[in-house]
């Protein structure tokens, strides 16, 4: 600081205004992101113009403490460690209008900042100022750090962070011996078990090293719209609602594994970064909307995972991309909460626009009314709040939960009841429980258009124990070539095995929808949700789920097969002789060929060639 600035230990009054114009900002940044979490968590427009204000007052105390840093650092004392708080709020800012908008460059933009704070070391000293509470916001930004790497998967990083982050508890615990030393830990431990079940299939190159591979939806992984079937008047999602509440199943902060694989799977490919947009670090502006304002700097980000999929397939919406429909993610729900969040949902829904409600929950079921007239909650539900009191009861699956009284419904449960008033507008359901058997009866009140997917009932001994690994059913609407490895016992494929199956995946399902396009009894719900990009994705990997477990040694009866409602004709389907032959083609790929049998007609159209091709196959090695 110069000796005009500051004169017997006073600051000249110019001075003295710039520290007093960077409190006033920090203060007002401060109560600005404070009142945040008082926002209503639903809605879509109630929280805008506070967002807006936030994220102005931020991008003034940014670019300030930057054009004043020399001054800030002698005259009030400006560490470093403030000034990655800073950045580590406006990161948090960006992670938080990606949940409230769906919007995944969002996540690029958080990314930066997050990446940031790291390569400039901003929380290096942090251990070295003798606060405990100074430490636990840099193990916090390391959690939060942790989640947007995961959901752009940057697994590299990732493993870096939870290295880092290792050693950084181990250091905290044993300096302050804190109180919430073994809530770190479990902490860690759930961020490595949330990566070991989320890696159900290990793409590798020839050397061994891991191929990151991407699941959102993009121009490459939409199949085409069939003619035939766009003859409704389309829908397009808008709304989603994804739930998830599996007592055993592995999870990081509120995201089970599930919810984590379907969030994905109902987002668009993030666009890439550039120096002149997103991403560009401590360069970019704080936008919001249209509007950006710059600041300086840059940072060099890991390289984007890759989609192995082949590029020449149809682009999504006619060349145009779409927005991301607007969803919300509800880990562990009390019913109450689940009823509001589902009604702003339906409110909000346009007039030609979907509500996707999709439950990863464990079932509950209860004996009908003696009296009758309980339609609709006769058969149980799914459980909707797990910090309840109750009784379980030994199953098969040893998860189904009992009321507390004979002949009583469980408050705590979502009842397909619950949602019939919902269905006055357009509903999609995917209902992943061990009772998804309770919403096979749904019906059709308001004649709007509606479809409901559910999961299998029962899974084999070996696949049933995965369960805490995530659903298998939510993986095939994920994933369906690593669920398909996952059913095989394939942990492991080659890079060049793998590209092999994704094109005979594509061609199954470009297959299944010219086959579905040929069915006249076909409910005029399909035709109107093939539509959507997303919708005729999940509908087209819902019937390669099925097809794999029909003709799947292991899966025997039809409560270890998925349904749907209106029905489809998923057994023609699987006697299909075009359709299990691409099958067969990609159980070859993996020389799993032995699991799986044929049916109907198809048996002596594909049968003999492929078990040949097998034999033969098997004597190469």
């Amino acid at each position: 600081m110069s000796a005009e600035t500051k004169q017997n230990g006073v600051l000249d009054p110019s001075a003295q205004s710039i520290v007093y114009e960077f409190c006033h900002l920090l203060e007002k940044s401060k109560q600005l992101f404070n009142g945040l979490r008082d926002l209503p968590q639903y809605g879509h427009k109630q929280w805008q113009s506070y967002f807006g204000r936030a994220f102005d007052v931020y991008t003034k105390l940014w670019k300030f403490q930057q054009q004043h840093r020399e001054l800030l650092d002698g005259a009030y004392g400006l560490k470093r460690w403030q000034i990655g708080e800073i950045a580590s709020k406006i990161g948090q800012l960006y992670y938080h209008y990606y949940l409230r908008t769906s919007e995944t460059n969002y996540l690029n933009e958080s990314f930066a900042f997050y990446s940031a704070i790291r390569m400039r070391a901003y929380y290096s000293k942090a251990n070295k100022e003798e606060r405990p509470d100074l430490m636990v916001k840099k193990l916090r930004y390391y959690a939060r750090f942790v989640i947007v790497c995961l959901l752009l998967k940057k697994m590299k990083l990732v493993r870096d962070l939870i290295r880092e982050l290792a050693k950084l508890i181990d250091d905290y615990t044993g300096i302050y011996q804190p109180a919430d030393a073994l809530e770190w830990s479990m902490v860690l431990q759930e961020i490595k078990a949330f990566m070991d079940a989320d890696s159900a299939v290990q793409v590798v190159e020839h050397d061994s090293s891991p191929v990151v591979l991407t699941h959102r939806l993009g121009p490459a992984t939409c199949p085409p719209t069939e003619r035939s079937l766009s003859g409704a008047s389309p829908l397009h999602l808008a709304e989603i609602l994804i739930v998830g509440n599996c007592a055993d199943q592995v999870k990081f902060s509120e995201l089970t594994l599930d919810m984590f694989r379907m969030l994905q799977t109902l987002e668009l490919e993030p666009q890439e970064l550039g120096a002149a947009g997103v991403g560009a670090g401590l360069g970019l502006g704080l936008r919001l909307g249209g509007g950006a304002s710059s600041v300086a700097g840059s940072v060099s980000c890991e390289a984007s995972p890759v989609s192995r999929r082949p590029q020449q397939q149809q682009p999504m919406e006619n060349g145009s991309r779409r927005d991301n429909p607007h969803k919300y993610l509800l880990y562990k729900p009390g019913t109450a909460q689940m009823t509001m969040f589902l009604a702003s949902s339906f409110k909000e829904l346009p007039a030609d626009g979907v509500l996707l409600l999709y439950i990863s929950a464990d079932g509950e079921r209860c004996q009908p009314s003696p009296n009758g007239g309980d339609q609709g909650y006769e058969d149980g539900g799914v459980v909707t709040n797990s910090r309840r009191e109750t009784a379980e009861t030994e199953t098969a699956s040893g998860r189904l939960r009992k009321p507390p009284l004979a002949g009583l419904k469980s408050p705590h449960c979502i009842y397909p009841g619950d949602i019939y008033p919902y269905t006055r507008k357009p509903l999609f359901l995917v209902i992943d429980s061990d009772n998804s058997f309770a919403f096979h009866n749904f019906p059709n009140l308001f004649g709007q258009p509606l479809v409901c997917l559910m999961s299998p009932e029962e899974a084999p001994a070996n696949f049933a124990d995965q369960r805490q690994r995530g659903s298998l059913f939510t993986l095939f609407l994920h994933s369906p070539l690593t669920a398909f490895c996952a059913v095989c016992n394939v942990s492991t494929a080659v890079v060049m095995d793998w590209d092999r199956a994704q094109l005979i995946l594509d061609k199954f399902l470009l297959e299944a929808g010219r086959q579905l396009a040929r069915f006249r009894q076909i409910d005029v719900a399909y035709l109107q949700f093939y539509r959507d990009d997303f919708l005729r994705l999940l509908l087209l990997r819902y019937l390669f789920c099925s097809t794999t477990l029909r003709l799947h040694r292991a899966f025997r009866g039809p409560s270890f097969y998925p349904a749907c409602r209106p029905p489809l004709p998923e057994q023609e389907l699987a006697e299909s002789a075009p359709l299990q032959k691409l099958l067969l083609d990609l159980a070859l790929v993996f020389d799993t060929r032995a699991l799986f049998g044929l049916g109907g007609t198809a048996q002596t159209a594909v049968g003999s060639a492929v078990f040949t091709t097998y034999i033969l196959r098997l004597y190469e090695y």
